[in-house]
């Protein structure tokens, strides 16, 4: 029986037989009640997840660094009206899910990729978060700066990132940076990471380089080096847009947002996982997980992986494993929709994208009714 599972017990009882003068045991079954989120887990225990509840390494046509969604911000006022702090987070890809996780304030997140490569990035971000108290300190390590002088807890991010620009990556700090998160996430955590995770293609050395050679410049797939007519957003770009109402809510707005991201990570309460959405385990391991712990799916970040869904004819079996998540009538999905700019997508003049809004209760009932039949039928029910 796999650790998440729901255990029962079985105890005996004295049962005494009246009517027949007797007195004999007979099993009654008696179920332990759910135990909460824990407020930290074991570094054993997390590696147990994400070891077991992933599936195999998938495909996709991006590596996707970062995101490239400049409008990810400007949901949050609403979700925050919506979603209530405490509950858990669910989303896929990389860094936007920071944003969210900083103000939404779950209890415990996962974080769901197809690629094996995006959950080896989120160790390397984990570690990097273990490693800097600020913000500053958490770029200096990131991109392999030094820090510069005169920034603080009460610098803006576009401070920061101004502050940065001027300095160049140092191969030595790159290499004595690396091995830091090599000896922390194998030597102290224990995680049983294997060999090509550390060294090869899709590894933390790779990925490590790529934020190094791209810096706050880079872009979600070509580190820094702009595609053909593109206009894709870049990490300090990312960092420094708003909600739409002159707030910046990214996880490096603020020392406050910083600090959620930095003391989940500590607590190893970001569980980065492989899995397909329309696969068979994944998502189902993650609903058994928290019925068992007694907790509720709050938000899920899709980005526009809905799309490739119905594309490959697994849409249905996505909101059946949905379909087993612990949810409320506030559960709701972040979406993601692009249209192409100049008619011609990256090459004519890049995406546009908008974040949208939806109820995850609402969609499966539609889904149930059969009025979910293609990715038109989702976008009418996002707002």
């Amino acid at each position: 029986m796999r650790f998440w599972e729901r255990r029962v017990f079985m105890r005996l009882a004295l049962v005494f037989s009246v009517a027949a003068g007797t007195m004999g045991l007979v099993e009654a079954p008696t179920f332990r009640a759910a135990e909460s989120l824990s407020a930290r887990i074991s570094d054993e225990t997390f590696w147990n997840m994400v070891d077991d509840m992933s599936e195999p390494d998938g495909h996709f046509q991006f590596e996707n660094f970062l995101s490239n969604e400049l409008k990810y911000q400007t949901v949050i006022p609403r979700l925050l009206q919506n979603v209530r702090p405490g509950g858990v987070y669910m989303g896929v890809a990389p860094e936007q899910n920071f944003t969210y996780i900083a103000e939404l304030k779950p209890r415990m997140a996962f974080i769901i990729d197809i690629r094996r490569q995006n959950m080896i990035e989120l160790l390397m971000y984990k570690a990097i978060f273990e490693m800097c108290d600020t913000r500053a300190d958490f770029i200096s390590k990131l991109f392999a700066r030094k820090r510069p002088d005169g920034l603080g807890e009460k610098s803006s991010s576009r401070q920061l990132f101004d502050a940065y620009a001027k300095v160049k990556p140092d191969q030595a700090v790159f290499r004595k940076n690396l091995q830091e998160m090599r000896d922390l996430l194998v030597k102290t955590h224990k995680f049983g990471l294997r060999p090509q995770d550390i060294e090869g293609d899709v590894s933390i050395e790779y990925l490590y380089s790529v934020f190094v050679e791209g810096g706050p410049k880079m872009d979600f797939t070509t580190a820094g080096r702009k595609r053909a007519g593109g206009d894709n957003p870049s990490y300090e770009d990312l960092m420094n847009i708003d909600d739409g109402t002159g707030r910046n809510r990214s996880y490096l707005a603020s020392e406050e947002n910083y600090r959620v991201m930095r003391d989940l990570e500590r607590k190893n309460l970001i569980v980065p996982l492989v899995g397909d959405f329309g696969g068979p385990k994944t998502i189902r391991a993650v609903g058994q997980y928290l019925r068992d712990h007694d907790a509720t799916v709050t938000a899920f970040y899709l980005s526009n992986v809905e799309q490739y869904l119905f594309e490959d004819n697994k849409a249905a079996n996505f909101y059946d494993n949905v379909a087993t998540l612990p949810l409320d009538s506030t559960s709701t999905f972040i979406r993601t929709f692009s249209h192409s700019k100049g008619g011609g997508g990256f090459a004519g003049g890049g995406y546009e994208f908008v974040t949208t809004l939806s109820s995850m209760t609402e969609l499966l009932k539609e889904f149930k009714a059969a009025r979910v039949g293609q990715y038109a039928d989702v976008r009418n029910l996002s707002q």
